[in-house]
């Protein structure tokens, strides 16, 4: 088994199981304690699980509160340059997280809006405005205050929408977005089938970051909204990909 694939397995195990032992994990893959513990200090470094005495437990998902406060100017910008793009009369999808409820602030500028969206501090907003608002409903993660799950994926499969606003845990060294459930990661890839417009809303600090599994890349969207300055590199290499970045002011 190669390095990579042995890095898959103990992630998926841990993710299953909630935690793992180093040396039951050793048996399983018949390697060293060693070899064993050096997969997990570059799991942990990738931010995928999370180091403990003895072993590995799995990495929860940063709490909602804590997200807010992080990079909120930055938030703050990027919504502004969204919100450029819906026009009165739309319908939009929201997607969780604390830079997509920047811009559900600014909807109600809009006139005749319909959202629809799996976070319930994003509904809970919209639904004291005059916005017409939509909750997917499903199973509540409760650290990051979202829907998640079959029902959330059901639903989306009926409902179309003029434009869609994503979130993203992680975008890694290829340009891919990285969530840490499976379940996330098939609903953002419906919900990108069924909108006519998609955007993908992030700071610079979600760039070079790694999570389990693979949602697509920045190129399925008709634009990526950030504030991240790119290399002469990464826009060479981000023109090949044919990744567009609308990039946003650095001052309110």
């Amino acid at each position: 088994m190669l390095p990579s694939e042995r890095y898959a397995c103990i992630a998926e195990i841990i993710k299953q199981t909630g935690s793992a032992a180093v040396e039951t994990l050793a048996k399983e893959f018949d390697v060293s304690v060693m070899t064993i513990r050096r997969d997990l200090a570059k799991l942990d470094q990738e931010g995928i699980i999370e180091r403990c005495h003895g072993g590995a437990v799995i990495r929860k998902e940063t709490n909602y509160q804590e997200k807010k406060c992080a990079h909120a100017d930055e938030k703050k910008r990027i919504a502004q340059k969204a919100i450029e793009f819906v026009q009165d009369g739309d319908t939009v999808f929201l997607d969780a997280g604390t830079t997509v409820y920047e811009i559900a602030k600014l909807l109600p500028s809009k006139k005749d809006i319909t959202a629809i969206t799996t976070d319930l501090e994003i509904a809970y907003f919209l639904n004291q405005t005059d916005v017409e608002t939509v909750i997917c409903g499903g199973l509540i993660q409760k650290a990051t205050g979202s829907t998640i799950g079959v029902f959330v994926n059901m639903m989306m499969r009926d409902l179309y929408v003029n434009t869609a606003f994503f979130g993203a845990h992680s975008i890694d060294a290829n340009f891919n977005i990285l969530t840490p459930t499976a379940e996330k990661a098939v609903m953002k890839r419906t919900i990108c089938e069924h909108a006519n417009s998609r955007y993908l809303v992030v700071d610079r600090s979600k760039f070079y970051r790694q999570a389990l599994m693979r949602v697509n890349s920045l190129s399925a969207y008709d634009g990526v909204i950030t504030d991240k300055d790119f290399t002469a590199e990464e826009k060479e290499k981000l023109d090949q990909l044919g990744i567009n970045i609308i990039p946003v002011s650095k001052r309110m």
